[in-house]
């Protein structure tokens, strides 16, 4: 997951309001629920010490959502007053809750709005393709491509004539082709879709798919419906799905395999709250894996002001020079460093069969090397 969207939280210091709101349920009572919800979500800050103008910052953003359609939830990050971040979610986080904490908490974030790849669906035939952009939030137009219209059609003749009509009939399926997928690589660019499923008869995805460019050949993957068909939505998460798992565990065999020294005695992997703690100070830490349910991730650490301050223990943050200090959540600490320094982080727990001792304790990191 691509963290850089979590810098606006690391700009100003905590502590901080963090709120997860389900809103997958959709009834004539919602309105008056999400009322309801606001209210016991400000209660429930206030509670834990946040400040009035935080409580009713929150407040009103939960209320701005009573008449929303959004399918899955919203995460709402706030302090002083002003909400400055809520991200929708592609998850629904199955229950509200709300915590004010010196840092805010987003490790949730990886679940519920992270690895959410956006697909380009294009509808193949021999005379264009129409492109639709889907993604947990739902779906749209994303344009299409016409190609040349006549001859697209075979005829069942031999003589010579005919056979000169074919060889054009190829002809225009082989100048569709290669538009579709010029079209579809542009396409791809200018939304950033994380997959493409090309729908359509065998011979038409093959001849889009051998065209495109190189760097999408890993992105694809082909429908088993023919030409005219439409993808149901439960097609499209099944794409979505294998398409996270299979980036989750290539990264979780990195992850394995980096753990070992290499000929200079240096490991490109290291897990342990001590260990990824060293890391993060030292802005080695090139990839965070995180399992949630792991008992390191909530283990507690010490932070100051600053991202590098960190520390296992309190007094190493004195000797270090940092004089105010806050004790926070290891996992959340980690992803605040990880942030300032442009590494990127993965819950592995999209993961079919994962051992629970993988990565031990539940935080491991893929480490850069200067």
């Amino acid at each position: 997951m691509d963290l850089a969207f979590l810098h606006p939280l690391y700009e100003h210091p905590g502590p901080w309001a963090s709120v997860y709101v389900d809103t997958s349920r959709h009834t004539e009572d919602t309105p008056h629920e999400r009322h309801l919800t606001a209210r016991a979500m400000a209660r429930e800050l206030a509670g834990q010490g946040a400040d009035e103008a935080t409580c009713r910052a929150v407040g009103q953003a939960i209320e701005d959502l009573r008449h929303s359609s959004e399918p899955h939830g919203r995460a709402l990050f706030a302090r002083g007053g002003e909400v400055v971040l809520d991200p929708p979610l592609a998850r629904a986080p199955g229950r509200d809750w709300a915590e004010w904490a010196p840092l805010p908490r987003v490790s949730p974030l990886l679940e519920l709005a992270g690895e959410d790849p956006v697909c380009v669906v294009a509808y193949v035939d021999r005379k264009g393709a129409d492109f639709e952009l889907r993604s947990a939030l739902g779906r749209g137009d994303a344009g299409g491509v016409t190609g040349r219209q006549w001859p697209v059609h075979r005829t069942s003749s031999v003589d010579w004539s005919e056979r000169h009509f074919q060889l054009r009939v190829e002809n225009t399926w082989e100048h569709n082709a290669a538009e579709i997928a010029d079209a579809l690589a542009v396409c791809q660019e200018e939304t950033g879709a994380d997959l493409l499923i090309l729908v359509g008869d065998d011979r038409e995805r093959h001849a889009v798919r051998h065209r495109l460019p190189q760097r999408l050949h890993d992105l694809v993957v082909e429908a088993p419906h023919g030409a005219g068909s439409r993808l149901l939505d439960e097609d499209v998460e099944r794409a979505r799905a294998e398409h996270v798992r299979s980036r989750a565990a290539a990264e979780l065999e990195r992850f394995l395999a980096a753990r070992g020294a290499d000929a200079s005695g240096r490991a490109g992997a290291v897990e342990g709250v001590p260990a990824l703690v060293e890391a993060a100070r030292e802005h080695r830490i090139d990839e965070l894996l995180i399992r949630p349910d792991g008992p390191d991730a909530h283990r507690e650490v010490w932070i100051g002001e600053d991202p590098d301050q960190l520390a296992v223990r309190r007094t190493d943050l004195k000797i270090l020079g940092e004089q105010r200090s806050w004790p926070a959540r290891a996992d959340d600490a980690l992803i605040r460093s990880a942030v300032t320094t442009n590494a990127e982080a993965l819950a592995v727990t999209v993961i079919p069969d994962l051992r629970d001792d993988t990565p031990v304790g539940g935080l491991g990191a893929l480490l850069r090397w200067s």
